[in-house]
């Protein structure tokens, strides 16, 4: 009898916490701890072409492919089977037909996969898993039918913001699969979870042999006594741009990833004329022909600037609760360097952030009550940009009262109680355990 007690108890936690994936992530992105860090632009990824507009119908990732994160240690842990294209806020990215997604070219044997990073986490590892042969292309992604075909072991280190990995597809793959590639994060326990739909040419397939098509449109968006910001329109391949390389003249003089479209040529000298030209690559090593000439003179070295950054656009709320709102924009552009965002509740400074952080969580705030945010953008030289649109929010309604948190009490969803002075709702029903209290269990409860 006492055996048995033991297995129903070890049984029920068991079930509570496979019941708790889906709500973990949510209590994550709910306190706070998710944003935006990075995406797979090459071979471009599910949600990378739902940003460009070539998938249809995806949801809130097209505005930020960027997040799909989840718990990590996959496959022993991470999101529900069913659930790893979404990583379990996004679930339009788990919809699966054979049409259902735009495909991208591939061959067996050696791949270039790039990231683009928003934020560059200490790393540790990538894993690149595929769909098995004769899995059902009308089913979501399980881990019964995908196996593990390339690792890249980062221990712990912090990565540049463009990340490149050869990883060979077997030879036994033709047709569509799907490509899932995992980022596990050294320091918070979660990981990024991106799907490729990838039309493969088996056997070893045909050799990739088209070039790019030149980039279009180079241009400046803006000089310096000693640099040259560049912009250019993205060229297109059949199976996917890896990159761009800027020369000055003949000379090589940077490289980007596949989805930047802009480079900042620096060292260079005042009131001096200098020539541009831009090719495009992809995984085969093919080369684009070079884009439009564009000749740019220098600015004077006494040049001051004068430009403000352009307003920052789409300002949204990612989470409303009683005493807190998070925040989050797209870039401002500016003809040096945006370096900064000053956040604005009315006419009152509540918060700055860096030029590359685009989200904000205004705390100190007041239950039930009406407030209007803006965002500026500024740069180095102290310009600053125009307000962006006006964002008005309502906060929730503040707890009143609560019960004491007590274990061994069945608790249903939004169920309120007090721990350690903090009221918490519950976005889980269960059982309360020692050992689950709210302040520590943030896939159980959060701050109300």
């Amino acid at each position: 009898m006492t055996e048995q007690r033991l297995l129903g108890r070890k049984g029920f936690r068991f079930r509570i916490l496979l019941g708790l994936a889906f709500a973990l992530v949510v209590g994550l992105v709910t306190a706070g701890i998710a944003s935006a860090h990075g995406y797979l632009s090459a071979p471009q990824s599910r949600a990378f072409l739902c940003k460009q507009g070539q998938n249809t119908g995806c949801g809130n990732v097209q505005y930020e492919p960027q997040s799909l994160e989840a718990k990590g240690n996959f496959p022993a842990e991470g999101p529900a089977d069913g659930q790893l294209s979404g990583a379990g806020v996004f679930p339009e990215m788990n919809e699966q037909s054979p049409t259902r997604w735009k495909k991208v070219n591939m061959n067996t044997g050696s791949n270039t996969f790039t990231w683009t990073l928003t934020a560059a986490h200490a790393t540790k590892e990538w894993k690149y898993y595929i769909t098995k042969p004769g899995w059902d292309q009308s089913q979501p992604i399980t881990r019964s039918n995908i196996e593990l075909f390339c690792k890249i072991d980062d221990g712990g280190k912090r990565p540049d913001f463009t990340v490149t990995h050869s990883c060979n597809i077997p030879s036994d793959r033709s047709g569509y699969h799907i490509i899932l590639a995992v980022w596990e994060i050294s320091d918070t326990g979660n990981a990024f979870y991106n799907t490729i739909d990838a039309n493969i040419s088996g056997g070893g397939g045909a050799t990739d042999t088209t070039a790019p098509t030149a980039p279009t449109s180079l241009r400046s968006s803006g000089t310096t006594a000693t640099s040259v910001s560049l912009a250019w329109n993205a060229a297109t391949d059949n199976v996917g741009v890896t990159g761009y390389d800027v020369y000055r003249g003949s000379t090589l003089v940077g490289s980007v990833s596949g989805s930047t479209l802009s480079y900042n040529a620096t060292g260079l000298t005042a009131n001096t004329s200098y020539t541009f030209t831009v090719k495009a690559k992809d995984a085969a090593g093919n080369v684009s022909g070079a884009s439009n000439v564009l000749t740019v003179q220098t600015a004077g070295a006494s040049t001051p600037d004068t430009t403000a950054p352009t307003a920052p656009s789409g300002l949204h709320s990612m989470a409303v609760n009683a005493n807190s709102v998070s925040l989050m924009w797209s870039a401002s552009t500016d003809n040096v360097a945006v370096t900064g965002y000053d956040i604005y509740s009315g006419n009152t400074l509540v918060g700055s952030v860096s030029g590359t952080t685009l989200e904000y969580t205004v705390t100190g705030l007041t239950g039930s009550t009406n407030y209007t945010f803006t965002v500026k953008a500024k740069d180095a030289a102290g310009n600053v940009s125009a307000a962006s649109n006006a964002l008005t929010v309502t906060t929730s309604a503040p707890s009143t009262s609560a019960p004491a948190w007590a274990s061994g009490t069945a608790y249903k969803a939004n169920d309120l109680v007090t721990y350690n002075g903090v009221v918490y709702k519950c976005v889980q029903p269960h059982t309360a355990l020692t050992g689950w209290e709210p302040a520590t269990t943030p896939a159980l409860w959060t701050v109300n």
